[in-house]
C-alpha cells in the first residue's frame, strides 16, 4: 500500500462566474443561468488513499463521485507496466468507502472508477513486444486508449490490426483518417461512451497533428492522414455536441496533442470536463487556476493533467460532478510507480511472451540519469552509442538522445534492462556521411535547446566531442580516431568531400527528425543489418568481461551563453 503523509492544512481556488448549465437540449439563448463554484483539494493536502476520517462540507445536491487513473506515455517500458499493474489491482481492489476518504466523503458510496490511457504506450517495431504492452493494457482493465504517435511504430498495418482484435480497450483518434482499404479501417474510433453506475460519459480521443514527422516511414503510416491543430479542435467540439444531444453531461478527451494544445482545446470550446493529455511529457501535480484548471466558452470548468513520461509516475484525478455534470470539486494526485513491486505471475506473463532474459553482466557504478533527457550528454546513452560503433567497426557512432527511454541499474544487467534504456529496435546500418553532414546534424540537433520541450533532443556521439551553448550554438567539434589522435574539425567550414564511416539507426538514417534529409532510401548507405542496437549492446558488455562503470566523460559539454 502506498504510504502518503496527512497533511490537514486545505487549500481552495473558488470561481465564481454567470454561465449557461450543460444540458444537451438548452438552446445558445436560453435565459436561465446558474452561478458555479468549483472546490479544487490540491493533492498535497488530501493524498490519495488516505485513511483519515474527516469530512468536508456537504454538497447542496448529491454529486456524482468519480476517479480516474491515468497513465500516458509508457514507451514500451516493460518492467513499469508491470508495476502499474500492480497499481491498477490496487486501485480496483479498494473499496469505495475507503478510496480517499476525506475527498469524497460524506457520501463515499458509489464512486465510479475509470482506468484510461493517453497514449504511446507502445514503442518501436518489434511486433513481440507490442504485443505485451497492448497486452499490459488489457491485463490492467483499461478501457480506451488515444492513439499516440509510437503506436504507429507498428511497422506493419497487419500487424496493428492484430493488436487491435485482441484488445479489449478502444483505441480512439478522432483527427484521423483512415485508407479505406487498409487492414485498420474501422479499428480505431472517434469516441465511446461508457456507463457506470447508472451515468453514462463520453471518451474522445485525440492523435497528435505532427504525428506523421514524430515517426520513422513505414506501411502502417501510408495509411493514416492526421487533421492539423485547427481542424482537431473543430472535429472534437462537433463530436462533443453529438455526445450532448445524447444525454451525455460528462465527457473526457484521452489527448496525444501535447500540454499547447490542450489548453487551448479547454479554453476554446464547451462541453468538455477532463482532458487527460500526453505527448509533451508534462508531469502535473494537484490543480491549479491558469496552468491545468481553465474555463471553457460556456464558463465552465475543464481540468488537465498528464502523468510525466516512461511509466515512472501515474495519476489518480478524483472529481465530484453536480447534478448538471459540472464539476464541483477535483484532486488531482501523481504516483510514482517505483514505490510498487513488480509481482511474479505478471513477469511470467510478459516472459510467456518475450522470452527468459539473458543475464549480459554486471554494472559497478552508476549515475542517476540526466534531468533533461533530451539536452544533456547521458552517460547511459553513450555506452549504447559506443557499442554502436565499436560493434560494427565504424569511426563514429551516432544516436539520437530520444532513442534512450531508461538508465543502467547498479548491479546485474540482462537483455531486458538494455530494452529498457532503448527500446526502439530501429535496424542498425553504417552510413557513408561527409564532414560537413555530420556537422550539420550536429546543428541540427542543438536546435532542440531552444524549444521548450527540447525535442528531437541532441545527438549522442561516439568517436566525436563538441561543446555547444544554451542558445544552441555549436562551439567546437573533435574527431577522435582508433588510435586516440584528436582532429579538430572546421564547424564553420565542415569540408563536404571529407568522409567517415558512421554507426547509426535506420531512424536517424532516413531522416527521421530531421537530423538529415528525409529519404527513404538514402544513398550514403553502405551495409545495412537486420539488427538492432540492443544486440550491439549486449555484445559489447559481454566481451567487456568485467563490470562496467557508468561515468560522465564529457564528450558533451552545453555552457551558458
Amino acid at each position: 500500500m502506498l504510504n502518503v503523509p496527512n497533511i490537514n492544512q486545505s487549500a481552495m481556488i473558488n470561481k465564481t462566474g454567470t454561465v449557461q448549465p450543460k444540458t444537451a437540449s438548452a438552446p445558445a439563448n436560453v435565459s436561465q443561468q446558474t452561478n458555479y463554484t468549483t472546490n479544487i483539494y490540491p493533492q498535497e493536502t488530501i493524498p490519495v488513499y488516505a485513511r483519515s476520517g474527516e469530512q468536508t462540507s456537504a454538497n447542496t445536491s448529491k454529486p456524482t463521485h468519480t476517479s480516474w487513473f491515468y497513465i500516458n506515455d509508457i514507451h514500451g517500458k516493460m518492467t513499469n507496466m508491470e508495476r502499474i499493474y500492480n497499481l491498477a489491482l490496487e486501485f480496483d481492489r479498494i473499496p469505495s468507502k475507503d478510496l480517499t476518504g476525506k475527498f469524497f466523503a460524506p457520501s463515499a458510496d458509489n464512486v465510479s472508477k475509470f482506468k484510461v490511457s493517453s497514449g504511446d504506450i507502445i514503442l518501436g517495431a518489434n511486433y513481440t513486444t507490442n504485443q505485451v504492452a497492448s497486452q499490459f493494457l488489457n491485463w490492467s482493465g483499461f478501457i480506451a486508449s488515444a492513439l499516440g504517435n509510437h503506436e504507429l511504430d507498428v511497422s506493419e498495418p497487419e500487424n496493428f490490426a492484430k493488436l487491435l482484435n485482441d484488445a479489449s480497450y478502444k483505441l480512439l483518434a478522432i483527427n484521423v483518417k483512415i485508407d479505406e482499404k487498409s487492414p485498420l479501417h474501422g479499428k480505431i474510433e472517434k469516441s465511446m461512451i461508457v456507463e457506470k453506475d447508472g451515468v453514462k460519459y463520453g471518451l474522445i480521443g485525440i492523435a497528435p497533428s505532427d504525428m506523421l514527422k514524430r515517426v520513422k516511414m513505414n506501411n502502417t503510416l501510408k495509411d493514416f492522414k492526421v487533421s492539423d491543430a485547427e481542424e482537431t479542435i473543430k472535429l472534437v467540439q462537433e463530436e462533443v455536441k453529438n455526445l450532448e444531444a445524447q444525454g451525455i453531461k460528462h465527457i473526457a478527451v484521452l489527448s496525444h496533442a501535447g500540454i499547447k494544445a490542450d489548453k487551448r482545446l479547454a479554453q476554446e470550446t464547451e462541453g468538455i470536463d477532463l482532458i487527460f493529455g500526453a505527448h509533451t511529457h508534462d508531469l502535473i501535480d494537484g490543480v491549479k487556476e491558469g496552468e491545468n484548471l481553465f474555463y471553457s466558452k460556456r464558463g465552465e470548468p475543464t481540468i488537465i493533467t498528464q502523468a510525466g513520461k516512461d511509466g515512472e509516475t501515474v495519476g489518480i484525478l478524483n472529481v465530484d460532478f453536480d447534478e448538471n455534470g459540472i464539476i464541483k470539486k477535483a484532486q488531482n494526485n501523481i504516483i510514482k510507480v517505483r514505490e510498487f513491486n513488480r509481482p511474479l505471475f505478471v513477469k511470467d506473463s510478459v516472459e510467456k511472451i518475450i522470452g527468459k532474459p539473458e543475464v549480459i553482466g554486471r554494472v559497478k557504478t552508476t549515475l542517476p540519469p540526466p534531468e533533461k533527457r533530451l539536452a544533456e550528454n547521458n552517460p547511459h546513452g553513450n555506452v549504447i552509442v559506443d557499442a554502436m560503433r565499436c560493434e560494427l567497426g565504424t569511426d563514429i557512432g551516432i544516436l539520437n538522445t530520444g532513442n534512450i527511454r531508461g538508465s543502467f541499474p547498479q548491479g546485474t544487467i540482462d537483455s531486458r534492462a538494455i530494452s529498457d534504456i532503448t527500446p526502439f529496435e530501429d535496424k542498425m546500418m553504417i552510413l557513408n556521411l561527409s564532414e560537413k553532414q555530420i556537422v550539420d546534424a550536429i546543428k541540427i540537433g542543438l536546435q532542440s535547446l531552444n524549444k521548450s520541450s527540447n525535442k528531437p533532443g541532441i545527438l549522442l556521439v561516439s568517436g566525436l566531442r563538441y561543446k555547444a551553448n544554451t542558445k544552441g550554438e555549436l562551439l567546437d567539434l573533435e574527431f577522435i580516431d582508433k588510435e586516440n589522435n584528436v582532429h579538430k574539425i572546421d564547424i564553420n567550414n565542415p569540408n563536404p568531400d571529407k568522409k567517415y564511416t558512421v554507426a547509426a539507426d535506420d531512424f536517424f538514417a532516413t531522416g527521421g527528425d530531421g537530423y538529415l534529409e528525409s529519404n527513404k532510401n538514402p544513398d550514403f548507405v553502405l551495409e545495412k543489418f537486420d539488427l538492432d542496437k540492443n544486440k550491439l549492446a549486449c555484445d559489447y558488455i559481454k566481451k567487456l568481461d568485467q563490470p562496467i562503470e557508468i561515468k560522465n566523460d564529457n564528450r558533451i559539454q552545453i555552457v551558458e551563453a
